[in-house]
């Protein structure tokens, strides 16, 4: 029996920005397919009709792939694939796989020798990188940073120092309602002339998208409150 293909569907990540963020070659994919993996239902079901999805919403089977259904056997979510039906991976927002639970379920897949298609949509990483003018040759995402203050200042210092040594653009985020005093420990840890990026709300109405050395950072800090973010530091001799 010819098994299904995993399509990997990137998720928008504002209110209002599907236009921008989704492709028709998406949206025609949605259509015919009628089960997905998802880590967050409501999300996935509600970015599905702002997409244009047609299928009735009562006709879907969703696995809900969720941080309270992960650890256990993830067998049941193949099922579909091996009998040969197409099968979404959605993340919360963003790109499956990249900074996401996802990539479990698409390293199953390989094992299992189901076909894997990845389709274009926004990355909150990429997006921060290209409008950062740094490096886009050679760089490092780092996902979330320490909490503990003490080990934070150093990973920070440690990556500046990357940034230096190497000429590789430093790429790290932080949970929404921490960004300030991640931006605080930033402007205390980093030289003055090395530069900082901060991404905020990317491809929202209110996108913020900026690059100026620290020291200039420290003349005019913004309120990164609750405002999803990408930081990327970079720094040359």
């Amino acid at each position: 029996m010819i098994k299904g293909t995993l399509y990997l569907i990137p998720v928008v990540m504002a209110e209002g920005a599907e236009s921008k963020s989704l492709t028709p070659y998406l949206q025609a994919t949605i259509n015919q397919i009628k089960e997905y993996i998802v880590e967050n239902e409501k999300t996935a079901r509600r970015c599905l009709k702002e997409a244009g999805l047609q299928t009735k919403q009562s006709e879907l089977i969703i696995h809900d792939y969720g941080k309270h259904q992960r650890g256990g056997s993830i067998a049941e979510y193949f099922e579909g694939l091996e009998a040969g039906n197409d099968v979404g991976l959605m993340s919360e927002a963003g790109c499956p796989g990249v900074a996401d639970p996802g990539a479990e379920i698409v390293a199953e897949a390989h094992k299992r020798n189901i076909k894997v298609v990845p389709l274009v949509g926004p990355s909150s990483i990429l997006l921060a990188l290209m409008a950062s003018g740094f490096n886009g040759q050679s760089f490092a995402f780092h996902g979330y940073l320490p909490i503990d203050k003490m080990d934070r200042s150093k990973k920070i210092k440690d990556l500046e120092g990357f940034a230096e040594r190497f000429k590789q653009t430093q790429i790290f985020m932080e949970t929404p309602f921490r960004n300030n005093p991640m931006l605080d420990e930033i402007l205390r840890s980093c030289r003055n002339d090395t530069k900082l990026c901060i991404a905020s709300n990317l491809t929202a109405a209110d996108e913020f998208v900026q690059t100026k050395t620290i020291g200039d950072w420290k003349k005019a800090q913004p309120d990164l409150h609750k405002q999803p973010t990408i930081f990327v530091l970079y720094r040359t001799r």
